[in-house]
């Protein structure tokens, strides 16, 4: 839980640092998801993309998670405990999670008759709403409201659709 300190700021409690690096795992994993859809998608056959999506996210995943435990011990000069490790894998498995509804939307797509890019296309489509989702609710979150909370959103998604126009400038154009 946040708290006020004596200057009026106001302080994070572990519950507030959880839920927001839980956030920022889930904004993480469908940035990860949408670019792999994006880059790979009709290229591979539903099953390998798939694993593709889920195997990446779990190395990138794991990789961040154990960068923080060196960072942690550098800091404190000592291991973290298990229990904090434990803590650390699970604020931020949504980043492995995210990936869920735009691969079961593309699975879907696929077993109803889409080709291979259509149905990657409908599930890169579901990464993107899926991040403009996780930033309204970052927004709201930190109590944004009206024009701030719209800026937030819009960057989320902005994020998304960025990274599809470079990959198509570098594919079409540059390639």
């Amino acid at each position: 839980m946040a708290g006020i300190a004596a200057g009026g700021e106001i302080q994070q409690g572990p519950e507030t640092k959880n839920l927001g690096r839980r956030r920022a795992a889930g904004i993480y994993g469908a940035i990860i998801t949408a670019a792999i859809l994006d880059t790979a998608g009709g290229h591979l056959s539903t099953a390998a993309l798939v694993i593709s999506v889920v195997v990446t996210l779990l190395v990138y995943w794991l990789a961040e998670e154990y960068a923080e435990v060196l960072g942690e011990q550098v800091e404190g000069g000592r291991l973290p405990s298990r229990a904090s490790i434990w803590g650390a894998l699970t604020a931020t498995w949504p980043m492995v999670t995210a990936s869920f509804a735009p691969l079961l939307a593309l699975v879907l797509a696929r077993l109803a008759g889409a080709s291979a890019l259509t149905a990657a296309n409908i599930g890169l489509v579901a990464a993107i709403i899926l991040l403009t989702i996780h930033g309204w609710l970052a927004g709201r979150a930190a109590q944004l409201r009206s024009w701030q909370l719209f800026f937030a959103t819009s960057i989320a998604a902005a994020l998304g659709l960025v990274m599809i126009g470079l990959k198509d400038l570098v594919l079409i154009h540059l390639h």
